[in-house]
């Protein structure tokens, strides 16, 4: 999962969170699960700049049954 992220506040952020969730899908669409996984946002973030991260998003094979599939749907993110 790569994300863009633009400060166009006055001042740099220090530090935050990003928060991915990942939703177990079956053949049919239905969404069985939504995993969560937080990981550090990638500061500092200078303001009026921009920067790009390219994360991973990994869900335990046990949790994702036979004919099932994984979307990463969901992207929040906080600063400090």
């Amino acid at each position: 999962m790569t994300l863009v992220f633009h400060n166009s506040g006055g001042r740099a952020v220090g530090s935050g969170t990003v928060v991915f969730g990942t939703h177990v899908v079956d053949g049919l669409g239905i969404d069985w699960a939504t995993r969560e996984s937080t990981v550090p946002l990638p500061t500092p973030i200078r303001a009026g700049a921009r920067t790009e991260k390219t994360w991973t998003v990994c869900v335990d094979a046990w949790r994702v049954p036979l004919g099932m599939h994984i979307e990463t749907r969901d992207v929040s993110v906080q600063w400090h």
